[in-house]
């Protein structure tokens, strides 16, 4: 990988991180406990709960999500960044610009 396309990345993951951690607030805000004063309806409450659940699971998925694009960052400047952890053939640019935190080729991923 040559230095210029180490810096795209960087910045493409960069970018990325902010915007998950923004995905993160809202989602945190949208995942705060229903209160039971709030007047709902029967039906309204379980549409609200199941939304909350609905919320929690896709926060838990953006935040192992920032944190596998932190591992990446944190990893860039690495010489073995861009390189499958298995067949050590270099990862699809396309691959790495959709999915920069990917350790292993689409083959190996299989």
């Amino acid at each position: 990988m040559t230095p210029f396309e180490r810096k795209a990345f960087k910045k493409k993951i960069e970018e990325r991180i902010v915007l998950i951690k923004e995905d993160i607030a809202e989602l945190e805000e949208l995942t705060k406990p229903i209160k039971p004063d709030v007047s709902l309806g029967r039906i309204s409450r379980m549409d609200a709960i199941n939304n909350k659940s609905i919320n929690e699971k896709a926060l838990r998925n953006a935040r192992e999500k920032l944190t596998k694009m932190e591992y990446a960052l944190a990893n860039i400047e690495n010489p073995d960044f861009g390189k499958c952890s298995i067949c050590k053939n270099d990862i699809h640019p396309r691959r790495l610009l959709f999915m920069p935190e990917s350790s292993k080729c689409v083959n190996c991923a299989k």
